[in-house]
């Protein structure tokens, strides 16, 4: 008998091995636990060969090769339980059958309707193409595409997901697909729809549930690779539309982002490339969503809701498309990506923002445009792309270092790229390099010079991570102090030599104290009047909000006075650290300074331009008045004249938060900023 024999061994094997009890009682225990036994023994089991015994119905026999190999011939082996059935090709088939039984039905009755269609389609009258200026867009409802999916074309982006298409039939038969298991108040049938929702990303809110039998099978899940697919904009939004708000980004937007070739992407716009290139269809959408945020609503002639709306499905329409396409991943990625930060960043949306950027500067990295062995062979567009969007992201990455106490991820000695060719774009070809006109600055200059501000940002940084780990000491905190000498000399520089449209016009001398007519409820009211009149006043003069150079300034001289800010106070520490203490009086001296001058920058540009800066510049000037504020509050010493200058600056900054409220398109949380500003002025 096989249990004698299996006993037998068990035995035997006890008096020659130390841990034959284990295997007797492990034996013993599958003995009683196993029903029926193998035909092959689990050693010729394993090694998937025949089992060769002199009888076959003799178990009790060992086989010929467990004795040539002298080990115990058992069978134990017990077979595994079956798993459940293929639950995803029973519901392709109840749903073809029922498909089936509703053309059968209407056969019978033409008034009669398919359970699939009543229970899975939404309704087309409520999510229409002429419908798009309300907000809902037929993009993001594969079943409300006018485009017949067997008449595409190949992806000139081949992807891993197109190889699923094969799995699952013409997507014009499947039910309209569902994202998650909630129900809008909003839809006429209760189905989830993904435009009812402010989900920022529909497709990673289903969630897997399983269903009765007797409750329809869920609509089948459509691959990503379903929505890298032409589009027409007349989907999102009116050509119209459209143009004014490209228009908009380039008067507005382009000057401080110069990452699209403006005449290429025109033309490509002008010859409805978007129903060729889905993933240049997402840059349009992506590009129409970060400028919907970042200029004043009174120059988009909809209601603050619609374009919150809009802004809204265009990013959505765009990530659904990008997402599908990381393989190969090209510029334009890093572009659609850093708008989507943009976007994010002006909505409030802090995680998602920094998600966003992380993907960009990844891709960026991936492609290699820190490197500048690897622009070899690309075209001047290409080159001048990839080197604009690398240096957008470096200042990000430098800007979100300082504000948030972020690490850096982009390093200066990690990065060989050149800066761009100050060109303007009218002069970049495919082909070649024209010459720029001698005397017209270029607008790529202001990025050039941000960049080496955000440079010397980025070195300063380092040194006070890495001395904050370990500290300096004699010698070696010396050899620093010198290191940041040097960069202070050079901050201060840093625009010296800028380009004749990049000075700027100083309305008070440097170096002198602040007047009375920089504050004060005269100048306060003033301002915030014309604050109102640039963002509630179509007809206001757009004069100075279009002049790409005062935007730049701007931009320029406060950075740069946040980059010495940020130098000064770590050589005061320093020199506490060499010498225990530090001069309060030529230490109160500097903080006067640095908010003197920034308040001199205030107010030597037009409110407008300083306006069109956006939030970014906001946060920028709340990071030194802040920390001025706070020093001034604790010197016991400092002069009545950097007193008035910090309360001055306070001020301004309440001008600049008005500002800020004003980009806002959320309504609660523009009532929110609102109360703050009150309270804070």
């Amino acid at each position: 008998m096989p249990v004698a024999r299996l006993k037998k061994e068990a035995e035997s094997a006890s008096l020659s091995s130390d841990d034959a009890a284990p295997k007797k009682l492990n034996a013993e225990n599958s003995k009683i636990k196993r029903k029926r036994q193998s035909q092959s023994c689990d050693a010729c089991r394993a090694r998937k060969v025949r089992c060769a015994r002199e009888n076959p119905e003799d178990q009790a026999q060992p086989c010929k090769h467990c004795v040539a190999l002298g080990i115990p011939c058992t069978y134990e082996y017990q077979p595994k339980k079956r798993g459940p059935p293929n639950l995803y090709l029973r519901r392709l088939q109840e749903a073809a059958a029922a498909a089936a039984a509703g053309k059968t039905d209407n056969k019978i009755d033409e008034m009669s309707v398919s359970p699939v269609s009543t229970k899975m389609s939404p309704p087309r009258s409520a999510i229409s193409p002429s419908n798009s200026h309300a907000g809902v867009s037929s993009f993001l409802d594969p079943s409300l595409s006018s485009m017949p999916s067997g008449a595409l074309s190949q992806s000139r982006y081949p992807i891993s997901a197109d190889s699923f298409h094969s799995q699952f039939p013409n997507m014009s038969s499947l039910p309209s697909p569902t994202y998650g298991t909630s129900r809008s108040p909003h839809s006429e049938d209760g189905l989830f729809s993904p435009t009812d929702q402010f989900s920022t990303y529909p497709l990673h809110n289903w969630s897997y549930k399983q269903y009765p039998q007797t409750v329809p099978p869920p609509s089948a899940l459509v691959p990503l690779s379903y929505y890298y697919r032409p589009h027409r904009l007349e989907d999102v939004a009116a050509r119209e539309t459209v143009s004014l708000i490209i228009a908009l980004f380039f008067d507005f937007v382009y000057p401080l982002t110069p990452c699209i070739h403006k005449p290429s992407f025109m033309t490509d716009l002008h010859t409805h490339r978007e129903e060729r290139d889905p993933l240049f269809f997402a840059l349009v959408m992506s590009t129409i969503a970060s400028t919907l945020v970042q200029v004043p609503r009174s120059y988009v002639p909809m209601e603050r809701s619609a374009v919150r709306k809009l802004a809204q499905n265009c990013h959505e329409a765009s990530r659904q498309i990008s997402v599908a396409s990381y393989d190969p991943p090209s510029s334009i990625h890093a572009v659609i990506r850093y708008f989507d930060c943009v976007y994010h960043f002006c909505e409030g949306h802090d995680a998602t923002s920094h998600a966003a950027f992380g993907e960009s500067a990844h891709i960026a990295v991936t492609l290699r445009m820190h490197e500048e062995a690897a622009y070899e062979g690309l075209d001047p567009i290409e080159c001048e792309v990839r080197r604009r969007t690398f240096w957008l992201l470096f200042g990000a990455d430098k800007s979100m270092s300082i504000l948030l106490g972020r690490p850096i991820c982009l390093r200066d000695e990690d990065c060989t790229v050149h800066f761009p060719k100050e060109l303007d774009d009218e002069y970049i070809s495919a082909t070649a390099y024209l010459g720029q006109p001698p005397g017209k600055t270029a607008l790529v200059c202001g990025l050039n010079y941000i960049s080496r501000i955000f440079a010397l940002l980025g070195e300063i940084l380092v040194r006070i991570r890495v001395d904050k780990r370990s500290p300096p000491q004699g010698q070696f905190a010396t050899a620093r102090l010198e290191e940041v000498q040097t960069l202070h000399t050079r901050i201060i520089s840093a625009l010296l030599h800028a380009p004749e449209p990049l000075q700027l016009k100083r309305a008070h001398p440097q170096n002198q104290s602040v007047p009375q007519e920089f504050g004060g409820a005269g100048f306060r009211q003033a301002t915030f009047a014309e604050v109102k009149d640039f963002f509630d006043n179509p007809n206001a003069s757009r004069a100075n909000a279009s002049n790409p150079f005062l935007v730049m300034q701007a931009n320029l001289y406060v950075t740069q006075q946040l980059v010495r800010f940020v130098i000064e106070q770590y050589r005061d520490e320093l020199l506490t650290s060499l010498h225990g203490s530090v001069d309060e009086q030529r230490m109160a001296e500097e903080r006067e300074a640095v908010a003197s001058e920034l308040l001199n920058i205030l107010h030597s540009i037009p409110i407008q331009s300083i306006a069109t800066n956006g939030p970014s510049l906001v946060h920028k000037v709340r990071f030194v008045a802040s920390t001025l504020l706070d020093a001034v509050r604790k010197a016991e010493t400092a002069p009545a004249s950097a007193a008035r200058a910090h309360a001055y600056l306070w001020d301004f900054l309440s001008i600049l938060s008005e500002i800020e409220r004003n980009y806002l398109l959320d309504d609660d949380r523009d009532g929110a900023s609102s109360d703050g500003l009150l309270v804070s002025s």
